[in-house]
Formats: C-alpha cells, structure tokens, sequence
C-alpha cells in the first residue's frame, strides 16, 4: 500500500529548513530535530528557529519518520502555520518592474509529478523566473514532496494558481507577455525565438504534453534542439534549458 503523503506544511531536510529560515521564517511553528542529531548544520537550524520563537523539540527518529513520511529527513522537520500561500499575478509583474526586468514565467499545464514540480521551481528561481503558474485542477500543488525537490527554494518562488490555463495566457497577452510553447514538434528552435522581451514559457504534462486548446492560445511553438538519439525530455529538463536559454539571451 503506497503511504500517504504528509500534510503540506511539514518540511523536512536541512536546505529546505535553512532556505524557510532564510526567507524570513515566520510561518515556522516548530522544529523537531532528531535525538543525537548535533551535526554544525542542524545547530545553526536550532539557533535559527530559537532566534524566531518557534519551539524545538527533541524527538526519536521514528517520530520524525512518521511526520515526514519517509526517513531521508536528516534529522530535521519543520511544522508550519497555515496554508501555502499562492502569490497573485500582479506581484510576480510589479516585481519585475521594480527590478526594471522583462517579465519571465513559467506556466505548466497539468504538470501532476512533485518531483517535477520541485525541480522546475528550482530552475525558475536560479534563473530569474518571477513566477511559476499551475492550475488549480488536474495538477499538483505545492505539497511537502514539492519543498523537497525543490530544497526549499520554494518559499523564495512566486507560484501562482490560475482556474484556466488557456483564458490566463490571453489575459497575460493583453498584458504584453508573449508566450511559447516547449513542444518536440514545435516550429523553431528554441535558440531562433526571441526571449529577451516579456515572455511566459509554456510546457505541459510528460504524457499528454501541452493541450490543444492551451497550445493554440501560445503566440510562438519551439522545440529543444537535440543531438543524441532521445525521443524526449522530461518537463523539469526542458524547463531548465528553456530558462537557461532565456538568460543566455537576455545577457547577450
């Protein structure tokens, strides 16, 4: 039987914990740290969520096991106050107009893996994303998996929650933000496009890919140029060369 994930708002491992204390830590409720566990890292963490007024607890391993659901926690896990909170669109846009920068983001439609989801985040805020866009429905949202795979970089990351995928891509289109869809069969490569403007990337699930009517409503179709024999990418693969390329573009 597969066991169920932990709520969301448990995070465990090193990184992820010291990134939520790093962006400021106040949804930080408390700190479990496992029996023995005196390692330099896991002391700065304790000193860090004393410093915020969270409780620290020590607790035998198996208590940590069963909170995070899994036992790669390193000793470490993190109960948060409340829900994830989702950032509206306006601040990902007014961020990239105080920071006087085209705006960039990443918007996946149906993207279930955690994993993915994870890594993707990852790759958006080491690459100068200013917001990660999933749907509400028949996607996965920002869950304890999430905050791994992404080793915490999550809590820096604006990720936003749209009801449609499509309606969301004409309504940024009105806003000036040009969008481009990651498909293998896309027109171009992706080197040809021109991703120095305001620019939304565009990629879908790893089975079905990007939907019809999501694909039609992409001002621009780009493939990932390949020279080995690899019928495809994996989504949090092509989302890295896809912001990589953007960067590349926007230095030059």
């Amino acid at each position: 039987m597969k066991r169920p994930e932990p709520p969301t708002r448990v995070i465990h491992g090193v990184n992820p914990v010291k990134e939520l204390l790093r962006g400021g830590g106040e949804e930080l409720s408390e700190l479990w740290l496992a029996e023995g566990a005196r390692s330099p890292g896991v002391l700065e963490l304790e000193q860090g969520a004393v410093a915020l007024g969270a409780r620290v607890k020590h607790a035998p391993r198996q208590t940590l096991d069963r909170m995070a659901g899994n036992d790669r926690h390193q000793g470490v896990v993190a109960v948060l106050r409340g829900a994830f909170k989702y950032a509206e669109i306006s601040e990902a846009l007014d961020a990239a107009r105080t920071a006087g920068e085209p705006p960039l983001l990443v918007i996946l439609d149906g993207v279930e893996d955690p994993q993915h989801l994870g890594a993707i985040v990852r790759s958006a805020v080491a690459f100068g994303a200013h917001a990660v866009v999933i749907p509400r429905d028949r996607a996965v949202g920002v869950t304890s998996v999430v905050v791994k795979a992404s080793a915490g970089v999550v809590a820096r990351c604006r990720v936003v929650r749209v009801v449609n995928i499509a309606r969301f891509i004409e309504v940024m289109k009105d806003s000036g933000v040009w969008s481009v869809a990651l498909a293998a069969d896309g027109d171009r490569e992706l080197g040809q496009v021109d991703l120095k403007g305001p620019i939304a990337l565009v990629l879908g699930s790893e089975g079905e890919g990007i939907r019809p009517l999501v694909r039609r409503s992409c001002d621009h179709g780009a493939r990932v140029q390949m020279v080995g024999r690899v019928e495809s990418l994996s989504v949090s693969a092509a989302a890295s060369i896809a912001l990589y390329e953007v960067a590349r573009q926007r230095r030059g």
